[in-house]
Parts: structure tokens; C-alpha cells; sequence
């Protein structure tokens, strides 16, 4: 993913746009895992022979540096991932459901960071790389909930967004590590709680860790990895904004949760009385959301 990005139409994309990947993970990054972090996160890579133009808009660092006619002719080579954005901005979530038609109108609809998040999304989604049960359904109620209640937690809704759609990454990188020990992980600790304690009881890390050190990594913005960072740093609103999310959709669909008061997880910013309404517009617009991700 260092060289020249070359796409249809002959767009080029110089180097110095280009990110460039760490050779190896840094300790620091993910001091107590007990497998290969760097063979991990590398699994990424390894895919985008797979998916070359979906790598290549990871790649890429500076959202002002690639222009929305330049980027829409960069996607328009990969005609599934061009589907799914078309999809997402003509989804209820941004109110123009059938008047967009052109993709680069769909790119300035949804924005950089939004394609670039869906990118990375489907370098998970190859023929060699399985997801989670239920990956889809998380991933879609978590994104909506961060959304939803960023304004809230001082945050861009776009940005959050992102953030909860790239959440569940580092699920996925454990379960295409280990399908079937993280499968019997998933199935026994239904609440995000319990299994990410489980999650570092086996690998020495909980998922969300192993999503931010990939995030730093592929060079996503500070202020979309901080939420992943600080999830569980009881006095960080960032990391709240997450914990506030993962608890809105585990009331959504996870049958039996036992809800945490609201206002204990986003430092008081949220109260029962406002997620009533972000529990509602994040059911409303799941399946949507879904269907436009999925392709």
C-alpha cells in the first residue's frame, strides 16, 4: 500500500498522499497481547490484492488532499464498494433517500472519512476473511448509536459515525486469527463487558484495543481513536460516547441485557430521559444502514 495509487481513468495519487504503514507494532501499542499483533493487523494487508481500490482509500491520509471527483473516480473501479456507498447516501440517515444518483455526489454526501471507514470495512469482508456472528447487526446499531449521540459527548456526528462502524474491526481480526476459540468466546459472553474481559483473558487484549492500535497504524484521525482509547476510563467523555453506544445497542439486541444507567457511562452528558429518543431513531434506521453496508 506504499506505491503510487493508480486507479480507473488513470488517477494517480502521489506518494507523499499516501500513508505510510509502520513496519512492525510498536509494544506500546499493545503491550499484553499474547499472539502475533503485527501478523494480525497485517492481515489486512495481506487482502488487498483482493480489494486493490478499497486499499488504496485506506491509504490515503488527508481528506483534503483527494477531491470528491478525483476519490469518486478512484471508487468507480470497485463496483461493489461504489453500491454501497450510492446506498449509504441515499439511505433515511442523511433525509435524500433516491436523489442521489451520481457518485460524486455520494462521496460529497457522505464524506471522506466515511468512505474511507467503508474501505476499510470491506477489506474484512473477502472471501478470506469470515466475520463474527451478528458482526453486521453490531456494527450498524453501534455506528448509528455513536452518531446519535455525539452531539451530546462533543463530537461530529460524521466522525462518530466512523468511529462505531470501525469499532468492531478488531473483532473481526480476532476472529480471522482464531474462528473457532473466538466463536465459543462470542457465544458465551453475549454483553460487550463480559467479553471483552474474556477477550483479554485469552489474547492479552479486548477487541476495541486491537481496532485503535489498526486505526493508528492505517493513520486515522486522533479524535476517532480517542473514544477506543479511553473506553474504559470512567472520567473520559470521549471514551464515553463509545460506552454510551455499545449500551444502546446492547438494550437493542441483546436479548436480556440488563441496562447500565445511561448517565454512568457518558459522565453525565446522557440521561434516561434522552436516549429514549436515540433508542428509537437507532432502531428505525439499523436495517437501512445494514442493507447499504452489506451491498
Amino acid at each position: 500500500m506504499t506505491a503510487p495509487l493508480v486507479a480507473s481513468d488513470d488517477v494517480v495519487l502521489d506518494d507523499d498522499e499516501v500513508a505510510e504503514p509502520e513496519d512492525g507494532v510498536d509494544d506500546v501499542l499493545l503491550p499484553g497481547a499474547t499472539f502475533d499483533a503485527h501478523a494480525v493487523l497485517a492481515s489486512i494487508d495481506t487482502m488487498a490484492a483482493q480489494r486493490p481500490v478499497a486499499a488504496q482509500i485506506v491509504a490515503l491520509t488527508h481528506a483534503d488532499d483527494a477531491g470528491a471527483k478525483d476519490l469518486s473516480r478512484l471508487l468507480a473501479a470497485d463496483a461493489a464498494l461504489t453500491g454501497r456507498v450510492l446506498k449509504l447516501a441515499n439511505s433515511a440517515y442523511y433525509g435524500l433517500r433516491g436523489r442521489v444518483s451520481s457518485l460524486q455526489f455520494a462521496v460529497t454526501v457522505v464524506g471522506f472519512a466515511t468512505v474511507r471507514s467503508m474501505a476499510t470495512v470491506a477489506l474484512t469482508s473477502t472471501d478470506q476473511m469470515t466475520l463474527p456472528a451478528e458482526h453486521w447487526t453490531t456494527s450498524t446499531h453501534l455506528a448509528l448509536a455513536c452518531s446519535t449521540l455525539a452531539p451530546r459527548m462533543g463530537h461530529r456526528a460524521a466522525d462518530a459515525l466512523c468511529m462505531g462502524l470501525l469499532a468492531q474491526l478488531g473483532a473481526a481480526l480476532l476472529h480471522h486469527h482464531d474462528p473457532q476459540g473466538y466463536g465459543e468466546l462470542t457465544a458465551a459472553h453475549r454483553s460487550a463487558v463480559d467479553r471483552r474481559e474474556a477477550e483479554v483473558e485469552r489474547y492479552g487484549v479486548h477487541a476495541v484495543e486491537l481496532t485503535a492500535a489498526a486505526m493508528r497504524q492505517w493513520g486515522f484521525p486522533s479524535t476517532m481513536v480517542a473514544p477506543l482509547d479511553q473506553l474504559h476510563d470512567p472520567t473520559s467523555v470521549d471514551g464515553g460516547l463509545l460506552r454510551g453506544a455499545f449500551e444502546v445497542t446492547e438494550r437493542l439486541v441483546v436479548k436480556g441485557h440488563r441496562p447500565v444507567p445511561i448517565h454512568r457511562l457518558t459522565c453525565d452528558r446522557v440521561r434516561e430521559v434522552d436516549v429514549v429518543p436515540v433508542l428509537t431513531q437507532v432502531r428505525t434506521e439499523a436495517a437501512d444502514l445494514r442493507r447499504a453496508l452489506e451491498g
